[in-house]
């Protein structure tokens, strides 16, 4: 388990404006654009510290693989020579390989349909102060829906590493690809 940054989130998710893209309102699975991760996983401890006593509201929506049956059809292709060109832009913090292309088109896929988002199946799960929420948040689909004042700390857990690795999004979108990813070279 290696640690990454802690963030700290004092805005009124309510008002606050972003882009679909960007907008944590809209369900989605944790997928970076310029951060490939190449299968390694991305746990997150997200802790409410509203001193008003408010809760920090969350939807979760349904299974990474019913996610999956839902989205990776429409997924665009990969183009290897796209990525190479992203990374020597530096775009990319290291070259995106297919996994991390099809993690993206999932991501985007959930935020941009807006029917998806009113009709999957899901579930609301107010989180009250002092209290924290531990998911693999690249396989949890996940949504803010209100609430202010919460810090994040995320880890990476190489893939592989975890206690079931047939389970995880690395695998499973393999296997509904027939083949495994190839990372790149």
């Amino acid at each position: 388990l290696r640690s990454a940054p802690t963030s700290y989130r004092p805005m009124q998710v309510e008002t606050r404006a972003q882009s679909w893209r960007a907008d944590d309102k809209r369900l989605h699975v944790d997928a970076f654009p310029s951060r490939p991760t190449h299968g390694e996983r991305i746990l997150r401890v997200f802790t409410n510290v509203n001193p008003d006593g408010a809760p920090r509201v969350w939807r979760v929506g349904e299974s990474f693989e019913a996610v999956a049956e839902r989205f990776l059809p429409r997924a665009k292709p990969y183009s290897a020579w796209q990525a190479k060109v992203l990374n020597a832009l530096h775009v990319t913090k290291s070259l995106r390989g297919e996994y991390d292309h099809l993690m993206l088109q999932l991501h985007d896929g959930m935020k941009a349909d807006m029917a998806y988002q009113k009709s999957c199946d899901q579930m609301t799960m107010p989180f009250p102060p002092g209290t924290s929420w531990v998911c693999f948040s690249d396989q949890a689909t996940h949504a803010v829906m209100s609430g202010q004042y919460m810090m994040e700390q995320t880890y990476h857990l190489k893939a592989g590493h975890e206690v079931d690795p047939a389970s995880s999004p690395l695998q499973i979108l393999s296997r509904m690809k027939g083949r495994p990813l190839a990372e790149p070279a």
